[in-house]
Parts: C-alpha cells; structure tokens; sequence
C-alpha cells in the first residue's frame, strides 16, 4: 500500500499543475482520476522507486470569501487527518497572504512532514523574493516552477524520504475493506458480522492511523476485515462528506483484495458511489455491491430486478459484479456477501493454464476474428495470463495496433463466460507476435 501525499493551499497557486506533473511524467503510473470526487485529484506517482499517491485538494470557490475560507480549512483539516505527508504550496507573485497564515497556523500544529513549496520561482529576482515566506514559521522551503518542473526534483528527494514505509504484513489471509460513503450502513454491516459474539483472533493496528485489520474466522471463513466505518474521530471537523470518503476509501481500496461497497438502497447507486466503485476498478480489485437497508424499501417482485438493472447500467462496460441486497440490521445475507467476497478473491487469484486458455480462445477467436482495419487483417496466433496479483492476459498477433476496444470487449466477455471472472476487472494487452 503507498503513501498518501496531500497538496494544500489556496486556489490558483498551481497545485493542480504541480500534480498534473507528478502523475504524467512518471513512467510507473498506476491510475490518474481526474473528479474522483466534484473537484478532486487522485493519482499515483513514483520517485526512485518508491510509489505514493497523491491528492490535490483542488480549489474550492463558492460565493464569498468567507463561505471559502471554511471551505478551505474543511478540506486542509481532512488532508492532515488523512495524508502522511503534506506539501503546502504557496504563489511567489502574491507573496504572503491572510489565508497561507492560516494554513500555517494549522500545519505547525501537526506531528507530520510538511513540505512548504514556493512555485512560480523562475527567475533570480523570484528566488529573491520567496525569502518572506520563512515567516509562516515552517522552516525551510523548496522554490520550484509547476510549469516547468525545475526545483521538483529536490523536493521530491526529501519527500521520498520522509514517507513512512509500508511493509507487506506477513499473513497470507485475503483483505475485504468495507467501503462506501458515510452513513450506507458499514459500520452497522461490520458489527452485525463481528458483533457481540466476536470470533476473533486478533486485532492488528492497520498500516493506517486508523484502520484496522480485524482477523475473521467464522463458518469456515477466513479473511482479514479492513474496517474503515465509524472512524470519524474528530467532532470539531465539519466534513466536505465526498472528499471524506474517499480520501477513507483510497486508502481502504489500496490496503485490499476485494472491496465490499456498501450503499444506503434508499439513496440509490449516486455519483459518489460510482466513484468509489470505479476506483476500486481501476485499482484492480475484487467488488461486490451491497444495497443495505433493503428492509426499509417498499417492494414488489421486480424490485430487485429494477434496482440490480440500474446499477448496471451506471457500471457499464464492467457489469460482471455480484449484487447482493441485504439488511445490516436484520442480518439478512450477510454471510452470503462474505461467501461472495470469497469466491470473488478466488476469481480474482485465479490462474488458467495457457494450453486451455489457447484451447478455448483460439476457436472463438477464429470464428470471429477482429475487424479489418485499414485494409489490414489481424491474426491472433497465442494467448497467455501474465503472472500478476489480478487477471491481465497478452493476446499475440501480428498487428496488435489495429485492434480495437470493442473487439477488446468481446474478448474480454468470451474470457468471463468461459473461465468465471465475476466481480474482477481483467485487463487485456495486445502483444506482437
């Protein structure tokens, strides 16, 4: 699991210049998910060799100055409650502002690396002039242009190594982290699988602050729970609730195997479900969707039908998922979510062997072989799975340019019906032969 790094500071500094640059110039680039949240960045970066995710907190200008300068410190409170490093940037050409002493009042009273980066520094008379920032009280700061790049490199250096390290814990169990958006249900879903009859082995401090690797055993179950749910320890912050969840859930989703996301079934599969589910996608891991509170809905016999319609719709093209209604309350089907998280952590760890792979694949691959594009035919002649934590298959063939995504698709929903991928993203390379 990486690092999170937070980038704070108020609009128009060239935060989002600076991240844009962090996760487009890397080559070992995982994921860049421009609006994982209304205005949010999350992506992933990588400094000799050490990989971190990075959040941009983006601006944040509703109205008012005043109504803003909350809004700010929600989200600079969020970031310091969640990241491990913090890189607070601050503009050379308005120098020192209100707002900034603000921030700084802030960061000089939390136990974490800070980083104060002056940007917009590209010229010697700049360099001169990013001096007055020593009297926000953070020490020493790094002069870099966003724009350019220059001065990112000393920065980065000093922040690879202020990240802590995240050691693999030994246990071969899979993960399932419960994720979602505040108030679906999760921390009630969690307690009715764990509650007052607890079977549980033991209780290790996650590789978060807050998260907890809960060590299950039950009806032949065996998994580590990576409980997110009711942990908003401070009263006094007025959470923005969609950067909140997922700054929770980038964590939870990164730390797992598969991901159980719970929805609240009266609100429905909203935006900022969505968003939480195709991070989990694009992230590799197992999903299974939970529609909780069930029990409260009023139904008729095409209810389930209806609703498990509807979120397929808004998952399209990867409908391949289990969809389980269940009630935390009540504790009805539960268990069934956790036998279906197992069997989808199998899924997920499946490997197939190449001569059946080919066997199956080849036939229906020359019965309808990719469309001709540019006047050039495509020939698939072998197929293999890579050897990684996730299915991702290489076809070989002689013009791998040419293939397009639909044919991708077919090829993908042939390996699913074939093979049992349910609930996992499979990831598909065209190699050449």
């Amino acid at each position: 699991m990486s690092a999170i790094v937070a980038i704070v500071g108020r609009p128009n500094v060239g935060k989002s210049t600076f991240f844009n640059r962090l996760i487009q110039r890397r080559e070992a680039i995982v994921d860049a998910v421009s609006g994982v949240t209304r205005d949010r960045h999350y992506g992933k970066s990588d400094w000799n060799g050490k990989e971190f995710t990075v959040i941009d907190t983006g601006g944040y200008v509703l109205g008012s100055d005043d109504v803003f300068e909350k809004e700010i410190d929600k989200q600079v409170e969020l970031a310091i409650g969640e990241a491990d490093a913090i890189i607070f940037m601050v503009d050379v050409e308005t120098g020192v502002t209100g707002m900034d002493e603000d921030v700084s009042k802030l960061l000089r009273r939390v136990n974490k690396p800070v980083f104060l980066v002056v940007n917009k520094v590209d010229n010697p008379q700049r360099a001169q002039d990013a001096v007055e920032f020593y009297s926000l009280g953070l020490g020493e700061y790094f002069p870099i242009s966003s724009m350019n790049g220059s001065g990112s490199g000393e920065l980065l250096d000093e922040l690879v190594k202020a990240l802590p390290e995240r050691p693999e814990t030994e246990s071969d169990l899979p993960r399932f982290a419960v994720v979602g958006r505040p108030n679906a249900g999760k921390s009630s879903f969690i307690n009715a699988l764990i509650g007052e009859e607890r079977y549980i082995v033991t209780d290790i401090a996650g590789t978060t602050r807050d998260s907890i690797d809960t060590k299950y055993n039950r009806f032949g179950f065996e998994f580590n729970l990576v409980d997110t749910a009711g942990i908003r320890r401070k009263a006094k912050v007025r959470e923005d609730l969609e950067f909140y969840s997922v700054m929770r859930s980038v964590r939870a989703i990164e730390h797992c195997d598969v991901c159980l996301l719970v929805l609240d079934a009266t609100r429905g599969f909203d935006g900022q479900v969505e968003n939480i589910f195709w991070l989990a996608q694009r992230n590799n891991k197992g999903i299974v969707i939970l529609v909780n509170k069930w029990d409260l809905l009023e139904k008729d016999t095409h209810a389930v039908k209806e609703y498990t319609t509807k979120i397929k719709q808004a998952t399209e093209p990867f409908t391949d998922i289990p969809i389980l209604f269940i009630s935390a309350l009540t504790k009805q089907r539960i268990y069934k979510a956790i036998e279906t998280a197992v069997e989808v952590y199998q899924n997920r760890s499946k490997r197939i062997p190449t001569r059946k792979l080919n066997d199956v694949m080849l036939p229906i691959i020359e019965h309808t072989p990719p469309p001709a594009y540019k006047s050039k035919y495509v020939k698939i002649k072998f197929i293999t799975q890579l050897p990684t934590p996730y299915p991702q298959f290489a076809f070989f063939c002689n013009l791998p340019q040419y293939v397009r995504e639909p044919y991708k698709r077919f090829l993908e929903n042939k390996l699913r019906e074939h093979f049992d991928f349910t609930g996992v993203p499979i990831t598909i390379f065209m190699r050449k032969k």
